[in-house]
């Protein structure tokens, strides 16, 4: 059995400005268990930064989640990762498990 750990989802909240239009307003945060958290290659490492400068991680998504991650920040062990485009389930059935999203996500240091 994998080892699965609880993280802190960051859902974008918005509120409407004096012209009634949709504006950005901080977010919401809120625990999800059960997720499978797998680190990245550090994909920058050169001869002038050694030590790289951007952090990739994977998150597999329980299936039991449905909401969308467009837009969202993922807290783990004190990091903040942005997550990356939006992520969708494959076809309902194909995987097994109770992980069904790939959430790609990173995170810059310089």
């Amino acid at each position: 059995m994998f080892e699965t750990e609880t993280v802190t989802l960051r859902v974008p909240r918005t509120a409407t400005d004096a012209h009634g239009n949709p504006s950005p307003d901080g977010y919401d945060d809120v625990d999800v268990p059960g997720v499978l958290a797998q680190p990245g290659p550090s994909s920058d490492l050169d001869a002038t930064r050694p030590g790289g400068v951007r952090v990739d991680m994977t998150f597999h998504w329980p299936r039991t989640d449905h909401r969308s991650l467009r837009g969202c920040r993922v807290m783990r062990g004190g990091r903040e990762f942005s997550v990356v485009g939006d992520p969708q389930p494959p076809t309902a059935g194909n995987v097994p498990g109770p992980w069904d999203r790939t959430v790609e996500t990173e995170a810059c240091d310089g």
